[in-house]
């Protein structure tokens, strides 16, 4: 049964080095909602309409429907759009100061950030580790699918999380990263219908679609 650690040296000898997010933390807040049942590609297609340095007065300037309309091809426009209005108001009651956030313990954090509307547990971790720099564990549709399959089973996300976080020093960094080769895996190989050819997991996955002759 492979371990956190043999998950994550697979990962990244085959896909690394993992790629940042923005070291913009709105730009990050902004991208996270964004990308909500969507697809990265649409994320950059939006963000390639507006300004390379995205602030929150920028956005604050824009009236409901010019945003929707901006960020119309990542899909749930009215939902999305209202969303970042919410968390760009919360992050002006910090005025616009990241490092007044990073001040938070992490699981108050994620607290503040889930009692925003519109955000839940993994886009909350993942503005907690990619703007405010928090050690988390994000779970996601991607990684539950591939622990699945390779037999590691589990019953909540938390114990997802603890599966990873114990076995890592505190680092996000390092938690991005994982997030991230887990990511490519799953888009490159561990789709819903899998390419299991040449798979770096091929021998220890449970599902592995054989080659047709």
């Amino acid at each position: 049964m492979l371990n956190a650690l043999d998950i994550y040296n697979s990962l990244n000898s085959a896909y690394g080095p993992a790629v940042w997010w923005s070291d913009n933390a709105y730009t990050v807040m902004v991208e996270a909602i964004l990308v909500q049942n969507t697809s990265w590609s649409s994320v950059e297609k939006v963000m390639q309409t507006l300004p390379q340095e995205l602030k929150p007065l920028y956005i604050s300037s824009l009236s409901d429907v010019e945003l929707e309309s901006l960020i119309r091809p990542c899909g749930f426009a009215k939902r999305k759009s209202a969303t970042i209005i919410r968390i760009t108001n919360w992050f002006r009651q910090f005025e616009y100061d990241v490092e007044k956030i990073k001040s938070f313990e992490t699981d108050e954090l994620r607290n503040r950030l889930r009692s925003i509307k519109g955000i839940g547990n993994e886009t909350a971790d993942v503005i907690s580790v990619y703007a405010f720099h928090k050690p988390v564990f994000i779970v996601d549709a991607y990684s539950q699918r591939f622990l699945m399959k390779l037999g590691l089973n589990f019953d909540t996300d938390e114990e997802i999380k603890r599966f990873f976080e114990k076995s890592f020093r505190k680092d996000y960094r390092l938690f991005g990263w994982i997030h991230w080769l887990i990511l490519q895996h799953g888009i490159k190989r561990c789709k819903k219908t899998p390419i299991c050819h040449d798979c770096i997991f091929k021998n220890k996955c449970t599902s592995v679609v054989p080659i047709m002759e």
